[in-house]
């Protein structure tokens, strides 16, 4: 027989009757070898009478080990599990037989020969069950050790060192234990704990986490490094990782959902951190029950539902008791997208998929007119700011142009709520969609002033992972082999993720009276510079050795420094710790809604002058407070000033 043919063989499993035959085969020769131990030393050892009282010990340990079904498990597999049957089924056999030999020597006291079959000696009894144990579990080990050195002996071994000393770490180490297709050998703990450092644990003294050093880790030979938290706290994970990052090796991660699974499972699901993991804050939760009790038997508008935060927000009132949801977005082929996946996830009949512009009045009049939307969730916008510096004809009839008729539409059919998504880059703004973003803001919140429909806004920092963000754009230029571009050293900005973003959006909804502008305490600024490191870090690559970083400059309207809030605004709190009302300034608003209502005539009208820089002239006037940042239109600025 050949070595594959072999391997082929020893992968299947053998029938259960093959398994039990050979515990019994371990039973007998424990027994023989028990008696000729135990009876030798008494100078009185009968092989025939020994082979008589082996029948009966047989058919005890049998019937034990078909009650246990300690045959039926798979022996390369062999864990705690099995041994701890073994031990029953053994000690179950040991207790018939004791009381079996207690009861006939009490009850018979004569010395017939079938009497005697049943009187096994206390002391065979005691040390044949204690060998049966022993080799029984040693077989099993035996078997599985063989096996993982025929199958796995060519793998190379993962050296890791289990950061985390608490219940997630112990139950990580017995997963691994388990599992006989990773090759993986602990060989540490570690631990921020000062409770921890230097006690034992399962064998391994806990490391402080302040001595892993490059030279450390070299000497003890770690490849990996898994993080096994019981709470994967985000600021822990933060500053875990800042320290663990520039060591030469992998840094991986544990999901607390692991407990639920069984070992197999758990361990296919480690992870290399994402940058989600290190924000630096809790992930937001709202889950608040009213937005399903808001949704209910409503017919629901989302414009731009194609987009990152429009399609997400999509899938979030999908599994909601509405009556219909109409899914409006000018790009196709997103629209289809996120038309198949729904198709798949939730199979609901009542979404409706429009294909078309919200820059079309007279589309969007018969949206209205058609579905009667009672809550509007308004996401379409042009968003990236370099495009926008530099078309801002497109970014006004979009941004402004389309968030008006949007609007408008929504007081003229009485829609109960109107929802707009917004940007911190609309505080104080330095460039052009920012600023258009700003002039979207006034108009709506000019509107609830003389409407019945509660009009609200929303604004929020970096969405991780839209199109178009940093995160991809680093991914990219990873695949790439490098470099990343960042256009400032001590560039920052303010993350959140897709899923809170949505749920920000469909809390406004609920909580919003009209009128109101909705931030996020999104906990500190995160600076790119510092992202850009960890991304490669967490990739695997070595800064700057591996991947390095190029500082491209300020792109044309960009800040260094982000706000959440204008110098004129304050905020009040709601009944969320982390969601705030921005109070926005409303002095001139009727002037400023007129100038609106201007601006947008002047892009609308084919024959009228759309110069960028009459354009934007028109934006500054109706927002004072911007002001041009490494742009042409910084010269407006120049000669206001010199006016």
């Amino acid at each position: 027989m050949d070595i594959t043919s072999l391997r082929r063989y020893f992968r299947k499993d053998s029938p259960r009757w093959v398994i039990l035959l050979i515990d019994m085969v371990i039973v007998l020769l424990c027994y023989y070898l028990t008696n000729f131990t135990v009876n030798s030393f008494k100078g009185r050892f009968d092989v025939e009478m020994m082979a008589k009282k082996s029948l009966f010990v047989l058919v005890v340990y049998y019937c034990s080990f078909l009650y246990f079904k300690t045959y039926r498990g798979i022996v390369r597999q062999t864990g705690l599990r099995d041994a701890w049957g073994i031990l029953k089924a053994v000690f179950v056999a040991f207790a018939v037989l004791m009381v079996t030999s207690l009861l006939v020597r009490n009850i018979f006291l004569d010395s017939n020969a079938v009497i005697v079959f049943f009187r096994p000696s206390y002391a065979v009894v005691f040390t044949h069950a204690f060998f049966t144990m022993v080799c029984l579990v040693a077989a099993r080990v035996f078997y599985r050790t063989v096996y993982e050195r025929f199958f796995f002996s060519r793998r190379a071994v993962e050296r890791v060192m289990i950061f985390g000393a608490g219940n997630m770490g112990t139950l990580t180490l017995n997963l691994f234990r388990n599992e006989i297709r990773r090759r993986v050998k602990v060989v540490a703990f570690a631990d921020d704990n000062p409770n921890r450092i230097g006690k034992m644990i399962n064998g391994y003294k806990i490391i402080d986490m302040k001595k892993l050093t490059s030279d450390f880790v070299k000497k003890i030979q770690i490849d990996s490094i898994i993080i096994a938290l019981d709470d994967n706290n985000k600021d822990r994970l933060s500053k875990i990782s800042a320290w663990i990052e520039p060591l030469p090796l992998k840094l991986k991660i544990m999901p607390t959902s692991a407990k639920l699974l069984s070992g197999k499972a758990a361990t296919r699901q480690l992870r290399t951190l994402k940058i989600e993991d290190l924000l630096g804050r809790e992930a937001i939760k709202l889950e608040n029950p009213v937005v399903h009790e808001m949704m209910h038997d409503k017919v629901i508008l989302v414009t731009g539902g194609a987009g990152s935060i429009g399609s997400e927000l999509v899938s979030q009132i999908a599994f909601t008791d509405f009556r219909y949801l109409v899914v409006l977005d000018q790009a196709e082929s997103a629209l289809y997208d996120i038309q198949q996946e729904l198709r798949s996830s939730c199979q609901k009949e009542n979404v409706l998929f429009m294909v078309g512009n919200v820059r079309d009045r007279q589309f969007m009049n018969s949206i209205f007119e058609q579905y009667r939307p009672q809550i509007v969730f308004h996401a379409a916008a042009y968003k990236h700011v370099p495009l926008m510096e530099q078309n801002p004809y497109e970014s006004i009839l979009t941004n402004v142009w389309g968030s008006k008729n949007v609007a408008d539409m929504a007081d003229k059919y009485d829609v109960e709520k109107f929802v707009m998504v917004s940007t911190d880059k609309a505080v104080n703004p330095t460039n052009v969609m920012g600023a258009t973003k700003r002039i979207a803001e006034i108009y709506v919140s000019s509107l609830n002033k003389k409407s019945g429909t509660n009009y609200i806004v929303t604004r929020f920092g970096n969405v991780l992972g839209s199109n178009g963000s940093v995160i991809p754009l680093f991914e990219k230029q990873l695949k790439k082999g490098g470099p990343l571009t960042v256009t400032h050293p001590d560039i920052t900005r303010y993350f959140m993720t897709i899923p809170e973003a949505c749920q920000l959006v469909q809390e406004a909804a609920v909580m919003g009276k009209g009128g109101e502008i909705y931030v996020f305490d999104m906990g500190k600024p995160v600076k790119i510079m510092d992202l850009a490191i960890r991304m490669i870090r967490l990739k695997g690559y070595k800064y700057p050795e591996d991947i390095n970083i190029e500082v491209t400059g300020l792109r044309p309207g960009e800040k260094i420094f982000e706000e959440l809030l204008a110098d004129n605004e304050n905020t009040s709190k709601t009944h969320h710790n982390k969601i705030m009302i921005a109070r926005v300034n409303m002095d001139d608003v009727e002037l400023k809604r007129q100038k609106i209502e201007s601006l947008c005539r002047q892009v609308i009208i084919p024959t009228n002058d759309h110069n960028p820089m009459l354009l934007v002239e028109l934006v500054k006037e109706i927002v004072p407070e911007y002001i041009s940042q490494n742009s042409v239109f910084s010269t407006l600025d120049f000669e206001k000033n010199n006016a």
